[in-house]
């Protein structure tokens, strides 16, 4: 079998597919990978961590593992391997979603709607699992604001990285270690222990993507009236002060970008958090700040899209000139 980096026509179609469509109310086939996670979990959770891994394991073997299946099938077949790409691509992007939702909780912010179950904080739910109950307008934009950052690299970076690098398994694989970590990866009684391997396993698979998610925010902050410098300054100095190991990078770099303070007391399930600030102290983040970032996401996006789309189409002509490109790894197939 060939090299797996992920054929560029496809993956561009992919992205064109999740800008056009962007996910569908019902039947998207990351919610029936859940649906059958969850029934896997149901079947080995035990309250510990070797249940966990073995669960692990199991989820993302199975999506990786039909994701080779489909990579061989279409290893002679340049058009059926364009599309299964355009279609796996599809379905692992969030990022026009993600923006929506974005857009959707500062048009409430700006109406000052607040309260009720289509206010701002009962939306809240679809960017975050913080508790909104109580928070106030600068307190909901400022969560949203950390969603939009921290997902930028989730939803968009990150599968097209692992695409580049490993093809249909690294689309489906991430998204599948992705997805169970939003699953079982919290630091619940439940799931301290059982969600442990997936958790682990989610933060090695983004260091790389989070920490590129940050210099393309970096460098894409001019479009939102922001300073490189100064996101960059933002980012070197405070992305390493987040809890999480990789949410802090784009955190930080949207921060600098918009020149104001991401971080504070959050609550989740009942429990009070405090993170470190990131950015210049001062500015509360406002709806207009979460308007800018919602530009900010989408111009990152494709900008991470053509970078793909590139790097996957020069890999694809060096495995055409290399001799043995087929036992290569880091070569792709064309």
């Amino acid at each position: 079998m060939r090299s797996l980096t992920a054929d560029p026509l496809g993956l561009a179609l992919g992205v064109l597919a999740d800008a056009v469509f962007a996910d569908p109310r019902r039947a998207h086939p990351v919610a029936g990978f859940g649906r059958w996670a969850q029934a896997l979990e149901r079947r080995l959770y035990r309250d510990g961590r070797w249940p966990g891994v073995a669960f692990t394991a199991l989820a993302v073997g199975a999506a990786g593992g039909l994701g080779l299946l489909a990579h061989g099938a279409t290893e002679r077949r340049p058009l059926a391997r364009s599309l299964v790409t355009a279609g796996a691509t599809w379905a692992v992007l969030g990022g026009t979603s993600l923006a929506r939702e974005g857009a959707v909780m500062a048009d409430l912010l700006e109406a000052r709607l607040l309260a009720g179950p289509d206010g701002a904080r009962a939306r809240l739910s679809h960017l975050c699992a913080r508790d909104a109950a109580g928070l106030q307008a600068p307190d909901l934009a400022r969560a949203s604001v950390e969603s939009l950052a921290e997902n930028v690299s989730d939803a968009v970076v990150a599968p097209l990285a692992w695409g580049v690098a490993a093809g249909l398994p690294g689309l489906l694989g991430y998204r599948a270690v992705n997805t169970l970590d939003a699953m079982v990866g919290y630091r619940s009684s439940r799931y301290r222990r059982f969600g442990w391997a997936a958790a682990r396993l989610d933060d090695v698979a983004n260091v790389v993507p989070a920490r590129l998610s940050g210099v393309l925010l970096v460098a894409c902050a001019p479009v939102v009236g922001g300073s490189p410098r100064r996101a960059l300054a933002v980012l070197r100095r405070d992305g390493a002060a987040h809890p999480s190991p990789n949410a802090g990078r784009p955190e930080a770099a949207v921060a600098g970008a918009l020149g104001v303070v991401l971080g504070g007391s959050n609550t989740y399930q009942g429990r009070r958090e405090l993170r470190p600030e990131l950015g210049a102290p001062g500015r509360a983040v406002s709806a207009q700040d979460l308007r800018r970032t919602v530009g900010l996401v989408r111009v990152t996006g494709w900008v991470a899209a053509a970078f793909a789309v590139a790097i996957s189409s020069v890999r694809g002509r060096t495995a055409v000139r290399t001799p043995g490109a087929g036992r290569t790894p880091w070569v792709g197939d064309g």
